[in-house]
């Protein structure tokens, strides 16, 4: 069954080796610097420059379509040999909306609360930014269920600190 690891910038390297993962998807604002795992290869890194908002707002760069689209062309290509690592920089916002939609993308028979809850279980503070989940959702001809799942789960609990988490669908 596949995993996908979710983790703070800070933790990348530590998840990558400590999972195995050969393939990552990063999300940060446009120009933050940060150096890949050297475990992960430059082929199977999606960089993509994105702020974590969900209402467009001067000077930042809001979740767009084409930012959507490259998560799940990438998450179609990925092995599933070893954990799907996404980041981003807390790992409670942005990459546990692109971990949703990359196992979307990758098994879509599975149901969306279904996996919602195995995300909120894995993360009790996981707060999946909703940008990316709507636009995941029009995409990925969800119809609307995974905006449901993601309001099924409310935000997560008050920051806590960087947990990387992972879970398997």
């Amino acid at each position: 069954m596949p995993v996908i690891a979710v983790s703070s910038l800070s933790m990348i390297a530590e998840t990558a080796v400590r999972l195995k993962s050969r393939e990552m998807i990063s999300l940060l604002s446009e120009g933050q610097h940060f150096h890949r795992p050297a475990v992960i290869s430059a082929a199977r890194h999606l960089l993509l420059g994105v702020n974590d908002i969900s209402d467009e707002q001067d000077g930042l760069i809001a979740p767009q379509e084409l930012h959507v689209r490259k998560i799940i062309d990438f998450a179609r290509e990925w092995d599933q040999g070893s954990p799907l690592l996404v980041h981003c920089w807390f790992g409670v916002s942005r990459s546990p909306a692109a971990a949703l939609i990359a196992a979307l993308a990758v098994k879509p028979e599975l149901d969306d609360l279904d996996l919602a809850q195995v995300l909120r279980k894995a993360s009790p503070q996981a707060s999946p930014n909703t940008r990316l989940i709507a636009i995941g959702d029009q995409l990925l001809g969800r119809g609307g269920k995974l905006i449901q799942a993601a309001q099924a789960i409310n935000r997560g609990v008050e920051y806590e600190g960087e947990k990387p988490f992972s879970f398997t669908f």
